[in-house]
Formats: C-alpha cells, structure tokens, sequence
C-alpha cells in the first residue's frame, strides 16, 4: 500500500477548464478501481466541493492561497510534508519548486514555451509567464512526465531534451454523459432554454490565439458570402462584442445576425447542446489533444479539425480535416458538410465508433501502471 498525493488546484472552481475536467475524471475512475492505495487530493477552497467526496482511502486537503503562486509554492510543499506522501502527482502542468518527495508531472502541453506574446488577456500573460519560469525547474525535478498524446510526447522530447522513456501517454477520454441517448424533448428543452436557432453550427471560441477563432469567424463569413441561406452560428465562451468587432474590420457588419451568444452553458448541459448541432467546428491552430473532438463526436455531430497538431492523432478518419491557417478552404468545408446529408451521416457513424474508443476507465488504469512505477 502508497499513500500518493495528487494535486488539482483548481479543481473546486465553478467554471471548469479541460485540465481540471481530466484530473476530475481520473480521479472519480480511481476512486472507482483503487481501492489498495491512499490518497490525498490537494485542492484550493472554491464553490463547487462537493464535485468529488472522500471515500475510505481518499482524503481531500483544502488548503488556503490567495494567488496561484503562493498557492503552489508555499502552501503546497508544507501540506505534502505534513501529510507524509509517498509521492506526488501534479496535474496541471506546473508544480512546487521546492518538493520534498518523489514527483509526476502531467504536462498537457507546452505551447507557452515554444510561442510567447502579450496578446492574450492579462490573466493569460501571466499564466504561460509564470508556466514559463516554473516548467523547466519542476521537469527536471521529476521522475516521469505525463502527457496526453504521441503528438505532444514528441514535441515534449524535443523542445525539453527528454529521453522519451521518461514521458509517457495517458490519453483523455470522453465521459458517458456525451452520447445520442437523450429524447428529443431533452434537445428542445435546451434550445428553447437557450434559444438555440434549430440548425446550427456550434464553436467554442477563445481568445487564446492558438485556439484561431478568427479564422473560425473569418472562414464563417466566407461560408455566408457563398451562401444565400447560411446556417447560424452558435459561439460559446465568446464575447459578442469581439465579434461585432472583428466584423467591422473585416467589413463583415451585415454579417451580425447569424451569429447567437448564449452565455456560459453548465456542463451537465453540454451534451445536449452539441446533440442540437448540424455541426462542430473546431480549427485549433494548437491541441496536445482536444477533447471536444470526442465530445462531439460521442453525440453523434459532425466534425470539422485542423489536420494540425494532436487532432489528426484524436479523431482518426472520423471528421473532416483542414489546414487551420486556409479560411478559403475552412469555408469551402463548411459549406461542403452542411450541403451533403449523406457526408453527415458518415461522420456520424465514424464519430461515434471513434469516441467509443476513448474511455476514463482505460485512462485510468494506464495511469496506474505509471503509479506503480514510481
């Protein structure tokens, strides 16, 4: 029996991202199939405490920051000593400098090293800064190295001058709750709920560069141009006026209509929001995987990805691929899958047998092996 510590910080936050949507699943699969080992979770204070329970070998630690900083590198290592771990797994890509036990690091990407500007949000910039300065450190203090995709692996390997015995492949995985099971009246319910147009395109947008939402736009309006009777476009996480914005310059302003914005969606409610799509557009310039692939994918719409990166590696021959930097080709695609039921159909069938093959069970046990390793 090890007693393993592993570090979500902000697992406890209202509002989610993919990192902390990973280690929630891990942590609920191991909860599950390990019941030998002792855990401690260690976790900022938040709203949402009650998203994982302790169990009779699981403790959770919530411990008090008030910066992410002071957080990790303060209140972290003293929490670790105290709780005389075996060794500790870091989630979320960076960790203590100054650890006093035997570390795994999960590094989901590392874009903020290989590109570094100012043109995200303050928060942002400060984020890949302080990933920058603190990634290296903690890389060499570790035993093994997490990451979620051969793609990323490599580019790990290379960037860091890592053997690549050292890093290993756990993939992400897409939860049960994504699939085509739910009634129509369930798919109603949330489009009324968030009048959702009845086809329409879905894409979450960023603005984050590499998550290229204005190409995304860009290529949209092409699609339009061509079109007499566009499609909608429903954009999440996405702030209207950025949009209104963009299609000023581009001398797009007659373009605003299609275009819906209907706020911050749960993600309970996710599924039947991507089960309402006619499509799911999705040209990242950068992924180490992309999750929403398989999300999508698990309930049954039609994909379009970049040929870039991680995501030819996660969704296989089940979407259409296009280079992310060619809006000419991006709407061309558009046009082409919205135009062809039959094209739908076959994304459909390949989309699902394809997310099929991702599980947090298998995910689950693969990290294990890495456990037993340490």
């Amino acid at each position: 029996m090890r007693r393993i510590g592993i570090e979500v910080q902000r697992l406890f936050r209202k509002k989610k991202h993919g990192i902390e949507i990973v280690a929630l699943e891990l942590i609920k699969e191991l909860q599950q199939s390990d019941t030998r080992n002792e855990y401690v979770l260690f976790v900022k204070e938040d709203v949402d405490d009650t998203c994982v329970s302790e169990t009779s070998n699981w403790k959770i630690k919530k411990l008090k920051g008030k910066t992410y900083f002071d957080w990790e590198q303060f209140s972290l290592p003293a929490a670790v000593k105290k709780e005389k771990i075996d060794f500790l797994h870091s989630t979320c890509n960076t960790s203590a400098i100054r650890n006093t036990v035997p570390l795994l690091l999960t590094l989901h990407d590392i874009y903020y090293l290989e590109h570094f500007n100012f043109k995200g949000t303050a928060y942002q910039n400060f984020g890949n800064l302080y990933r920058r300065i603190i990634v290296p450190k903690v890389v060499k203090r570790s035993k093994f190295i997490i990451t979620v995709s051969e793609y990323e692996k490599e580019v790990i390997s290379d960037f860091l001058h890592l053997p690549k015995e050292k890093i290993k492949v756990v993939y992400n995985a897409v939860n049960s709750r994504f699939n085509t099971s739910y009634s129509v009246s369930d798919v109603e319910n949330v489009r009324k709920k968030y009048q959702l147009p009845e086809s329409y395109i879905l894409h979450l947008g960023n603005t984050a560069p590499q998550k290229n939402t204005r190409n995304a736009i860009i290529a949209y309006t092409q699609y339009c141009r061509s079109t007499g009777n566009p499609v909608p476009i429903v954009i999440l996480d996405y702030a209207k006026a950025l949009v209104l914005t963009q299609l000023k310059e581009t001398k797009n302003d007659d373009l605003a209509k299609p275009f819906y914005f209907p706020g911050f969606i749960t993600s309970n409610e996710m599924p039947l929001v991507y089960n309402a799509a006619t499509l799911f557009l999705y040209p990242s310039l950068r992924e180490s995987f992309g999750l929403p692939i398989l999300e999508a994918m698990g309930c049954g719409t039609p994909v379009i990805t970049s040929s870039a990166a991680a995501m030819l590696e996660v969704a296989g021959n089940a979407a259409l691929l296009v280079n992310p930097h060619d809006t000419d080709s991006l709407a061309e695609k558009i046009e082409e899958l919205l135009g062809d039921t039959s094209l739908q159909s076959e994304l459909t069938q390949k989309g699902i047998q394809r997310a099929a093959q991702f599980t947090w069970k298998k995910s689950a046990s693969d990290l294990l092996e890495i456990y037993k390793a340490m």
